[in-house]
């Protein structure tokens, strides 16, 4: 008996040691047009081990590559679609642009910052300070959720007049804000909950 252990690598084990050794047979035919032949039919095989994945449109194409693959790109026939490139198969993929946008206090977060520019050039009138009390709000749950100690409410308006660029320059009177006893006690209600 052989030990798989002792065999060779498996280069994809999905397909199983069968499926390698019917791709290492096909590099061996000499007739082109049967090598071809034998190659169709492995990926035949091979389409019946995922059957569930028959409808994407590409699968087809991945089955190719994969038999190019495991024949180490030595196999020549006449593939129906371009394959992988041996030195393309292990290149790093593409860098993913990040937005890198700058935050003057990161405990509020770039969204709350864009919130506070669009409402600094809302016109006059209810709605203008209807957002700008939950905004407030939302500032002070977001200062303490980083902070964890009771913070002035005039801290808060300071910050949100910096962060309009003096567009939104209320005094604490102006708005009632949450207490900040009340956002401790929620916080720590809901870490209790999470630990349970």
């Amino acid at each position: 008996m052989e030990y798989p252990t002792l065999q060779d690598r498996l280069i994809m084990p999905e397909y199983g040691r069968n499926i390698q050794r019917m791709v290492q047979h096909a590099v061996t035919i000499e007739d082109r047009d049967e090598r071809t032949r034998c190659v169709n039919t492995i990926v035949n095989i091979m389409g019946n081990f995922f059957p569930y994945l028959r409808d994407i449109s590409d699968f087809k194409h991945k089955l190719w590559d994969h038999v190019a693959i495991m024949s180490d790109f030595k196999l020549d026939i006449d593939y129906p679609y371009e394959i992988v490139k041996e030195e393309n198969l292990n290149a790093p993929p593409e860098r993913i642009p990040y937005k890198t946008n700058k935050m003057r206090y990161q405990h509020y977060g770039i969204t709350l910052e864009k919130m506070i520019e669009k409402v600094a050039d809302y016109e006059e009138g209810d709605e203008r300070n209807e957002l700008i009390r939950l905004i407030a709000n939302q500032m002070k749950k977001c200062f303490l959720t980083w902070n964890k100690e009771v913070v002035d409410n005039k801290k808060i308006f300071e910050d949100l007049k910096e962060l309009s660029n003096g567009k939104l320059d209320y005094t604490d009177d102006s708005f009632k804000l949450v207490e900040s006893r009340d956002v401790l006690h929620n916080n720590n209600k809901k870490n209790r909950s999470k630990k349970k």
